[in-house]
């Protein structure tokens, strides 16, 4: 069943970085520059913040601006990057309305969420759900 990562609840997040620092931890070396999901300021405790996940879009802008298919739309929406063919034009990153498509400048290659939920779990506020995705809602987003 295919799965997508989704911000629950925006309010209730600190801006503690902790699905940032998880994330980075499961991707490997680069610190925080590793991660595949964001956290904002909007003017901190005050105003609140954003936390950018890639929306796993049935039809992904950056999959179709890619000129090596190095990003592949997969079932249930998103992408998977294969890094062997990925030339580091930064297409996606430019493409990407959401703007979660991160870069590794030390790999200079593309951040794309995997949907592994391995940030769910360090969310001390459950700002964040791998939700699995219905195959019938799965169609109708497409």
């Amino acid at each position: 069943m295919p799965k997508r990562l989704s911000v629950i609840d925006v309010d209730r997040c600190v801006g503690c970085q902790s699905c940032m620092f998880a994330c980075a931890r499961r991707v490997g070396e680069g610190g925080l520059a590793s991660s595949c999901i964001g956290v904002r300021s909007h003017g901190g405790m005050r105003r609140g913040f954003v936390v950018i996940v890639c929306r796993a879009c049935a039809d992904p802008p950056c999959a179709r601006v890619c000129p090596t298919d190095a990003l592949t739309p997969r079932s249930g929406g998103g992408v998977r990057l294969r890094h062997e063919l990925c030339i580091g034009c930064g297409n996606c990153v430019e493409a990407c309305p959401f703007g979660a498509v991160f870069w590794d400048r030390a790999q200079s290659k593309p951040q794309i969420c995997v949907y592994c939920g391995y940030c769910v779990r360090y969310c001390p506020y459950d700002v964040l759900a791998l939700e699995e995705l219905v195959p019938e809602v799965a169609d109708a987003e497409r």
